[in-house]
C-alpha cells in the first residue's frame, strides 16, 4: 500500500534515527505539563464508546478480512493484514507525525529516546514517497560520510527505496555493526546522484556537550532532547557557571526534537518564575500555558539554530527569545509545531501508535508550523559545508567539465588553494592547485584527481568542518553574546 503525494513518517532506529522531528513523550498518554491543573490533552471529552467503530464499520472491515482469507489467491499473514489496516488508518490522516509502529520498531523507538542505538545516525522521513534526510547526528557515520539535510536516498546497496514504506526502506539499509551500506543520494543543486559508502556502527548518543571558551563564553550543544538530557544539561551548566562563565551559547543546530517535558525543564532555567514557556492547544482551541518554576539567569544568551532545528528545539529557541531575551543566530528553523503522544500500553502487543494530539505555540502565541523561527542574526554556513562529495567513479583531469569538478574547486578553495572558478571546468589553475594539494598531502603529484586524492581531499574538508575555529555561525553567536555583555556594562 503506497501513499504518494503526502509525507508519511515513522521513527525507526538500529540503522537510522528515523525521527521525524517530533515533540513527544514515551508514556502511553501525553502527560500534562506541570502548569496548573489541565487534564491530559490526550483525553477526549467524548466517551471511548462513542469513538469505537460502529457496527456497520466493524462489519465492513470484517467482510474485507473474510474476503482476503477465503478468496485471495495466496495464503496471507493475518497479522500483516491487520498491521497494514492500522497503517492505512493513520496514513489517511495526512499527518506525517501520526504513525503506527510494529513491536520491533516500537522497541527501537524507545531505545532511541533513551539515548543510544546502532546504525548510521541519520534522521529520515518519507516525503512524497521519497526517503528524505532531516539531519545527521553530529559525529555519526552519516555525518562523517557527508550526509546532509534534505538529501534524498535513492538506493541502498543498489536496491531502490522510492515508493517503499519507511519501515521497509530502512530495512534495506539495516545491517550488523561494521558492515557497509552503499547509498545513492539525490541532492538539490547537484545534477548527478552522489554515491556514499557508510560503515554501520554503534552511535553512542550523548546528547549534551559543553565547553568554556578562553573568552569566558560557554557553549552547550544539545543534539536531542532525550530522557536524560535535562539532567546532563543542568550538570554541564553548573560546571560552566562554577568556572566563571560570562555568557552562554546554546547550540541546537541539527537537533530534531524530543521529549517535551525535558525541553520545558531546560527552558525554565532561564525564564523567570511564572512566565510562560510554551502553550499547548487542543483541537477545541483550548490552550494550556506551561509556566516556569525557574528564576532566570543574569548573563546573556544566544541560541544557534538551522534548518535541522525542529520541534523541541524550536520550543526552546522560541521560549528563550520571547521570555529570556535570547538572540537567535543562524538559519531559519524547520517549522514543526505539533505535539505527539506515544500510545503503547493500550495496544497490548508491544506495538505503538504515535499520534498528533495538539499543536504548540510560543509564549506569545506564535505557531511555527511550516514556517519555522527566523534568526535575529542570519548566518549561512560556508559552501564547503554542503558541497557534494566526489563520486570517485572516474579520474578528473585537465579540461574536463563535470559536477565533481565543481565540488573539487569548492573544496580546494576552502583549504586555501588558489581557484579561478567554481563552475566545474577543470582549468589550468585548478590543475595547479591539485598538484599543490597532492604535494602537501604527500601524494604523487600528478595534477589528476584519482580515488586516493579525492578521499584525502574529503578527509581534510571533514576535519575543517569539525574544527570549531571554522564555525562562522558559532563565531557570530559568540559575538552577539559579547555585544550584549558590552552594552550591559
Amino acid at each position: 500500500m503506497q501513499f504518494k503525494g503526502r509525507t508519511v513518517a515513522a521513527f525507526i532506529v538500529l540503522t537510522m534515527v528515523a525521527s521525524v522531528l517530533i515533540t513527544l513523550t514515551v508514556a502511553d498518554r501525553w502527560i500534562a505539563l506541570e502548569s496548573g491543573g489541565m487534564a491530559s490533552l490526550a483525553s477526549s471529552s467524548e466517551s471511548a464508546a462513542q469513538q469505537d467503530l460502529s457496527k456497520k464499520e466493524l462489519g465492513k472491515l470484517n467482510t474485507v478480512m473474510e474476503l482476503i482469507g477465503s478468496k485471495y489467491f495466496r495464503d496471507v499473514d493475518r497479522a500483516k493484514v491487520v498491521d497494514g489496516a492500522i497503517h492505512g488508518m493513520l496514513e489517511s490522516l495526512g499527518d506525517p507525525y501520526s504513525v503506527y509502529m510494529e513491536k520491533d520498531t516500537a522497541k527501537q523507538f524507545s531505545e532511541s529516546i533513551e539515548g543510544s542505538f546502532t546504525g548510521i545516525g541519520a534522521s529520515v522521513m518519507l516525503r512524497d514517497g521519497k526517503v528524505t534526510v532531516e539531519s545527521a547526528i553530529k559525529g555519526s557515520p552519516a555525518e562523517r560520510a557527508g550526509v546532509l539535510p534534505n538529501d534524498v536516498l535513492l538506493t541502498a546497496n543498489e536496491e531502490k527505496l522510492e515508493g517503499l514504506k519507511l519501515n521497509d526502506a530502512v530495512a534495506k539499509i539495516r545491517g550488523p555493526k561494521g558492515t557497509k551500506v552503499k547509498l545513492e543520494i539525490q541532492r538539490a543543486g547537484v545534477s548527478k546522484p552522489i554515491h556514499l559508502t557508510i560503515i554501520r556502527d554503534d552511535v553512542d548518543y550523548e546528547t549534551v556537550y559543553a565547553n568554556l571558551r578562553s573568552d569566558g563564553i560557554g557553549v552547550i550543544e544539545i543534539r536531542q532532547f532525550s530522557l536524560n538530557t535535562a539532567d546532563r544539561f543542568t550538570e554541564e551548566l553548573a560546571q560552566l557557571e562554577k568556572q566563571g562563565m560570562k555568557g552562554l551559547v546554546i547550540d541546537v543546530r541539527g537537533n530534531p526534537g524530543g521529549v517535551l517535558p525535558v525541553v520545558v525543564s531546560i527552558a525554565q532555567t532561564f525564564i523567570p518564575k511564572g512566565q510562560p514557556i510554551v502553550q499547548v492547544e487542543d483541537r477545541g482551541g483550548n490552550r494550556e500555558k506551561t509556566l516556569s518554576k525557574g528564576g532566570g539567569k543574569p548573563y546573556p544568551i544566544a541560541v544557534l539554530i538551522n534548518k535541522g532545528s525542529a520541534s523541541a528545539s524550536e520550543v526552546l529557541a522560541g521560549a528563550l527569545k520571547e521570555e529570556a531575551h535570547a538572540v537567535l543566530v543562524g538559519e531559519q528553523s524547520f517549522g514543526k509545531g505539533t505535539v505527539q503522544v506515544s500510545y503503547d500500553k493500550v495496544m497490548g502487543d508491544g506495538s505503538l501508535v504515535k499520534m498528533t494530539i495538539a499543536k504548540w505555540l510560543t509564549p506569545l502565541g506564535n505557531w511555527v508550523n511550516e514556517k519555522g523561527l527566523e534568526p535575529d542574526i542570519k548566518v549561512l554556513p560556508p559552501d564547503y559545508y554542503t558541497v557534494a562529495r566526489l563520486s570517485k567513479s572516474k579520474t578528473l583531469v585537465r579540461d574536463m567539465i563535470d559536477e565533481d569538478i565543481r565540488s573539487l574547486q569548492i573544496m580546494l578553495a576552502a583549504l586555501g588553494f588558489e581557484t579561478d572558478r567554481k563552475d566545474g571546468y577543470f582549468s589550468e589553475v585548478t590543475e595547479k592547485s591539485v598538484k599543490a594539494f597532492q604535494k602537501q598531502a604527500a601524494l604523487p603529484v600528478t595534477g589528476k584527481v584519482d580515488k586516493t586524492t579525492a578521499e584525502k581531499l574529503e578527509e581534510k574538508i571533514v576535519q575543517k568542518i569539525q574544527d570549531d575555529k571554522n564555525d562562522t555561525q558559532l563565531a557570530d553567536a559568540v559575538s552577539a553574546v559579547k555585544e550584549k555583555l558590552r552594552i550591559a556594562h
